[in-house]
């Protein structure tokens, strides 16, 4: 008779074959209020697993102003990211935690989603401590300087994700279930900050 073997033992076997080597540390940083807009289509849970494909996402947040919806908190929440809602500048807050990226050791891959060229800087002392930079971007006001300051650019648009320079569709990007900014909304918090 052969001794049953536990549950426990099963499931720590599989997890251990699971642990791969040479995957990437990545910390994910969202401007909200610069991409998630309506005219953008840009979705959160694709760009996660885009990142899922490449390494562990091991930090994961999104930088929202006061305006966000509960709706649009909740659906971040979702998908697994950390929602984090600024009363001042969005930019100020997203390159102090960019910052923290940079010198955190569990960190090895910057990623970024923005059309800002305000964090150039935030990519360039990233590359100088050899982090990894990734920039998932969209057009139109897509910074030439940001493009030019990250490992990888991957650029979105309402029907395909790809490389800068690639011209091969991937899947159909889909952003219903976010409630994305008002554009007069974020105007006038940038107003009044």
């Amino acid at each position: 008779m052969k001794p049953v073997k536990s549950g426990l033992d099963s499931i720590s076997r599989y997890l251990r074959t699971k642990k791969e080597v040479g995957r990437r540390k990545i910390g994910l940083l969202v401007d909200g209020p610069n991409i998630l807009r309506k005219e953008f289509d840009v979705n959160l849970e694709e760009i996660r697993d885009v990142l899922k494909d490449y390494g562990n996402i091991k930090i994961g947040r999104v930088f929202l102003n006061q305006y966000a919806s509960d709706k649009l908190v909740e659906a971040i929440e979702n998908h697994g990211l950390e929602p984090i809602i600024c009363s001042s500048d969005v930019d100020v807050r997203l390159a102090v935690e960019g910052m923290e990226l940079v010198y955190n050791p569990n960190i090895d891959t910057l990623a970024i989603v923005t059309r800002d060229a305000d964090f150039k800087p935030l990519l360039n002392k990233a590359n100088e401590h050899g982090k990894e930079t990734i920039i998932f971007g969209v057009e139109p006001g897509f910074s030439t300087a940001l493009k030019n300051s990250a490992d990888y650019v991957i650029l979105m648009d309402k029907n395909h994700m790809s490389g800068y320079d690639d011209e091969v569709d991937k899947e159909k990007l889909d952003t219903s279930e976010f409630e994305e900014y008002q554009e007069d909304e974020y105007e006038e918090s940038v107003e009044k900050t």
